[in-house]
């Protein structure tokens, strides 16, 4: 990992034409620069999901800045998700096996009771296999036309019912291997299986929502008529440094579930 010589004042900007490691002029605050080394770590795999990172007072030594720099550095990236501070043991990097991250990007909750009353999600896995991508698809990728992508399309089964039908892309180069059974058999979150069995994480994602009908084929997976209306879920997942990794479009049942959001 790279170490440096801070100015004088080490939370302080850097000044013009200097960088950190070498690269291009870093115009930056000190702690903001410590964040990118130590996101460059994570994006490397230095610290696997789940594992904890150096302490804060080894990673000072280690870049040979304050200890202050370096805790304003891990609270921006614990703001971000990224880390998860714990009090008394240190330190760790975030992980969708956690219970209360695990469900960080699916917003649909029950009307009543909450979603651990409703028991384990169920997946029937319809599809699972190699397509070449269309324009569209690969744009939101960020990959060129007619790359080779997975294509999933599964329902998932809430309380007994099956509630939400969705469409997964991801790049093949990145998931070599991702199965039916695999999809469909892992006991976790499917953010955790992604990170356990292929060392993909998702950092952040952005959604897209309007209303819409489903067709006839949509309206029979979901077990509701044609003039049902329906939630679309447009959404696409990144790992670090803003690459995205999945474009995931979903159809929401919302006659017993609603989309729920906290703004701050």
């Amino acid at each position: 990992m790279t170490s440096f010589t801070p100015n004088a004042n080490d939370t302080s900007s850097t000044a013009a034409g200097d960088s950190v490691g070498g690269g291009a002029p870093a115009f930056s605050p000190l702690y903001q620069q410590i964040k990118s080394l130590i996101l460059q770590s994570l994006q490397a795999g230095a610290w696997k999901p789940g594992e904890m990172i150096p302490s804060e007072m080894e990673l000072a030594a280690r870049y040979r800045v304050s200890q202050g720099t370096v805790r304003k550095a891990i609270d921006e990236l614990a703001a971000d998700n990224l880390l998860l501070r714990r009090q008394g043991k240190g330190t760790f990097v975030a992980t969708h096996a956690e219970r209360n991250v695990q469900y960080r990007f699916l917003r649909l909750l029950p009307d009543t009771g909450d979603r651990n009353e409703e028991g384990p999600t169920q997946r029937n896995i319809i599809s699972c296999r190699t397509i070449k991508g269309l324009s569209d698809i690969c744009k939101l990728l960020q990959v060129p036309t007619g790359e080779c992508l997975i294509h999933v399309r599964r329902v998932l089964i809430l309380a007994s019912t099956p509630t939400i039908l969705e469409d997964l892309w991801l790049p093949s180069s990145s998931f070599k291997g991702l199965s039916a059974e695999q999809m469909r058999d892992y006991p976790g979150a499917t953010y955790a299986m992604f990170e356990v069995e292929y060392g993909v994480r998702m950092v952040r994602a952005e959604e897209k929502l309007r209303a819409v009908l489903p067709d006839e084929a949509q309206a029979q997976l979901l077990h509701i008529d044609q003039a049902t209306p329906l939630l679309s879920v447009e959404r696409v997942a990144y790992t670090y440094n803003d690459v995205p990794m999945e474009l995931r479009r979903g159809l929401y049942r919302t006659d017993t579930h609603h989309y729920s959001n906290t703004l701050s």
